[in-house]
């Protein structure tokens, strides 16, 4: 075989995940961002009892068996909050917004914490500090004149239970259920998808399920970068046995082997684990088409031997069984083949483990829900643990890998554009309302869609980064700057904040590591993690500026300038937290005794019927569903010269923050205009590793285009490609959405690849 031309910035990495290279990698985020003294202790208090949760991922904490509860990953999003570094006044004095915009996503946050309040004066093209009354008193002006169905409030995940729920009650007594959040852009498909099958959005396996599970399915995940900490349960599970059976058309190296740097055999002898007991490459978009067939070959099984389905839980338990195997038989292996990119026989290998495995577990990420198909691919994980009756019995169940800290907290707490009625009651019980609006309002796509129509004129944001996590920046950014208002609520300058409206503010606000001091004395907020865990968050580290105020202060504040006659007693909640605790527990079912359970090292779990076998949906029993276009899925996503390009992060970020510029794990340093192809589709399509080329979206429309990109040879299924998130948005149109779900289908668009020249 030829030698490989070489491209700057490409070389293999060989080492497992975590191990020396994750402790390399840590030292070097504390050595960038903050003091060597400061540094472990506050990375020691990370997801403590008497500490803060890790603003990173949402995997839950297990008991303190050992010295330390974070991993790379956290580290990063740790020190880089709590970072040395400040914008202050005086840099935004020195910087247009115009001069701000041309600097790329990773140098506008690694300029550090904001300091101070700040509002766009469009005479300069600068932001200039106000006073926090100030900027209260004329937003609370605007949206007196707009209409609420004018103005959306959106919700990043990493906000607290605490400042969450304020936020939905300021909107809804102001009128608006216009609730954009980052849950819409991820998990929606789960949110949507689980209650119509199991009468929960949410995952119903605990930690000690992995202790006692057979086997584990894992599908479109990454967590070796995305969820790190999961990686330390995964290792466990390997080490004792457990076949993990592993789904995804990229080879992820933590999902290959791994190195846990709390096990100091391997860490001395740079040993690893092999994670993955199989490793199957699916097609980007042929999760579906995988899952029928496994599906396929188990009703052949139970039809010729028996005893392979649970018939007393299917009978029992659950609905729409003889419609969802009708389905199932009439969806040829011919399309399930072409659409999954896997074999009969591949199928056939994971449907005899599953048979014969007592107690399984199916994890998924974002791999499943970002499709245009996102809705069923969930309801097909659904109806596989089904047929098994692996739901409420030890060591079984469905698990969804939220990603930020506390996405499903929002949720929980009432950040949803369509509230239940129940909700709405209570709400109305417990502080007196009378007008709550029952209209459904806009999830995030839908909000920028709004915005790019001028039906949207203003939009609260807490925390995120909107307009860059949307899809097709060539409207979303436009969007922006037809807003009235723009409000955004964060610790650190991102892109969105910079696409100014008529009228912009920029609130700093304290972080999760930082001491959050009110009239009633030092608080704590709260989270929920991705297995229904709630539990305290303090921070200690002294706040990043005199300045700044906690999320909840700042929303109250909002609301108290633009709700004069408001029933909530918006400054007593700012002195002590327990009391949006109580006003929790009286509206949102599950907190009972809110503040005692908070109290207790760990939190406690809310209720999840189906781990008791209780579903509430409709009939009470768990639904079968039907999926339906197995051979419209092949045929478009197997169209001639056409790929399926699938939106990556890289080993260095989290969601929009971007920490540095390699993805180490992949053998990619200090650049991320890459395209990763499978070998056989670089010779098919005429190109060579290293080859620049542009990429054009195959949908009808908009002709969209991401070009000057570097493909390079990698391990990717035939028929798939990678390039990074958020780079490669531009290539996703605004409407390529799960229908269902609404969620934006980053995993699979069609595109072609041209050659524009060599590197």
């Amino acid at each position: 075989m030829a030698k490989r031309r070489e491209v700057p910035g490409i070389r293999e990495y060989d080492a497992p995940g975590g191990g020396w290279g994750a402790l390399r990698a840590t030292a070097q985020a504390v050595h960038d961002q903050m003091d060597a003294v400061k540094a472990p202790i506050t990375l020691l208090r990370t997801n403590q009892p008497t500490g803060f949760d890790c603003p990173g991922c949402a995997w839950p904490d297990k008991e303190h068996r050992s010295t330390f509860q974070f991993c790379e990953n956290g580290a990063k999003a740790v020190t880089w909050e709590a970072t040395n570094k400040r914008v202050t006044p005086d840099f935004f004095q020195q910087h247009t917004v115009t001069q701000l915009l041309m600097k790329s996503d990773y140098e506008l946050e690694d300029n550090g914490r904001l300091t101070h309040p700040m509002v766009y004066d469009a005479a300069s093209d600068k932001y200039v500090p106000v006073g926090w009354e100030q900027a209260f008193a004329r937003i609370g002006e605007i949206l007196r004149a707009l209409p609420p169905e004018q103005v959306d409030f959106y919700t990043s995940g990493r906000a607290s239970n605490e400042a969450a729920y304020l936020f939905q009650l300021f909107a809804r007594e102001y009128g608006s259920n216009n609730f954009p959040d980052c849950s819409n852009m991820c998990h929606e498909a789960t949110s949507v998808g689980l209650p119509q099958s199991i009468g929960i959005g949410k995952g119903t396996v605990t930690l000690d399920d992995f202790e006692h599970c057979d086997l584990i399915i894992a599908i479109g995940h990454n967590p070796g970068t995305n969820h790190p900490r999961m990686m330390g349960t995964l290792h466990e599970a390997a080490r004792r046995g457990v076949q993990i059976i592993v789904f995804n058309p990229l080879r992820e190296r933590a999902l290959e082997r791994f190195a846990d740097p709390q096990n100091w055999l391997e860490m001395a002898t740079y040993g690893s684990t092999k994670i993955a007991s199989t490793y199957f490459m699916v097609d980007g978009g042929g999760d579906a088409a995988a899952l029928l067939g496994i599906i396929k070959i188990l009703l052949d099984m139970e039809e010729r031997q028996g005893n392979v389905l649970d018939q007393d839980f299917i009978k029992n338990y659950t609905e729409g069984f003889d419609a969802f195997c009708a389905g199932v038989k009439a969806t040829a292996w011919d399309d399930i083949e072409k659409a999954s990119g896997l074999t009969q026989a591949d199928l056939q290998e994971v449907a005899t483990a599953y048979a014969q495995s007592k107690a399984t577990i199916v994890t998924y990420g974002m791999g499943v829900t970002q499709h245009s198909r996102g809705t069923a691919n969930v309801r097909l994980i659904a109806d596989l643990l089904m047929l098994r009756g692996n739901y409420g019995k030890p060591g079984a169940g469905i698990c969804p890998l939220r990603g930020h800290s506390n996405v499903q907290g929002n949720r929980t707490v009432g950040i949803t554009e369509k509230p239940s009625e129940a909700f709405l009651q209570a709400m109305e019980k417990a502080f007196g309302f009378t007008h709550l609006s029952r209209h459904h309002g806009r999830d995030a796509v839908r909000t920028m869609q709004a915005m790019v129509n001028g039906a949207c004129k203003a939009l609260l944001c807490l925390g995120g980064n909107f307009a860059v996590a949307l899809p097709d920046p060539e409207q979303s950014f436009s969007a922006m700057g037809k807003l009235d208002l723009s409000v955004h609520i964060g610790t650190k300058l991102n892109r969105s904040h910079l696409l100014v409206g008529k009228e912009s503010y920029l609130f700093p606000c304290l972080g999760r590591t930082e001491l959050d001091l009110q009239a009633g004395g030092p608080q704590s907020v709260t989270v929920e993690d991705s297995m229904s865990m709630v539990h305290a968050s303090a921070g200690k580290l002294p706040p990043a500026s005199e300045q700044l105020r906690s999320e909840p202060a700042i929303i109250a504040g909002m609301a108290r300038a633009t709700l004069p006659k408001s029933k909530v007693p918006w400054p007593e909640l700012i002195e002590d937290y327990d009391r949006i605790r109580h006003l929790i527990e009286l509206t949102v079912p599950g907190f009972e005794n809110f503040n005692a359970r908070i109290r207790v090292p760990g939190g406690f779990q809310l209720s999840v019927p189906p781990m008791q076998r209780h579903f509430a949906t409709p009939t009470g029993k768990a639904v079968f569903s039907v999926y339906g276009g197995v051979k419209e899925d092949a045929d478009v996503l197997g169209g001639e010269n056409i790929l399926r390009l699938i939106t990556l992060r890289s080993h260095d970020q989290y969601n929009t923050t971007i920490y540095a510029m390699d993805d180490r794990y992949r053998g990619v340093f200090g650049r991320r205009d890459i395209l990763f192809m499978n070998e056989e589709d670089l010779a098919a399509n005429g190109l060579e590793h290293g080859d620049l080329v542009d990429i054009e979206t195959a949908l009808p429309g908009r002709a969209l285009r991401l070009e000057n990109i570097t493909a390079i040879a990698y391990k990717i299924a035939r028929g798939s490609v990678g390039a990074y998130y958020p780079e490669a948005n531009v290539l996703i149109p605004l409407d390529y959405i799960d229908k269902e779900s609404g969620t934006p289908s980053y995993k699979s668009v069609p595109v072609r690849v041209m050659r524009r020249g060599a590197a």
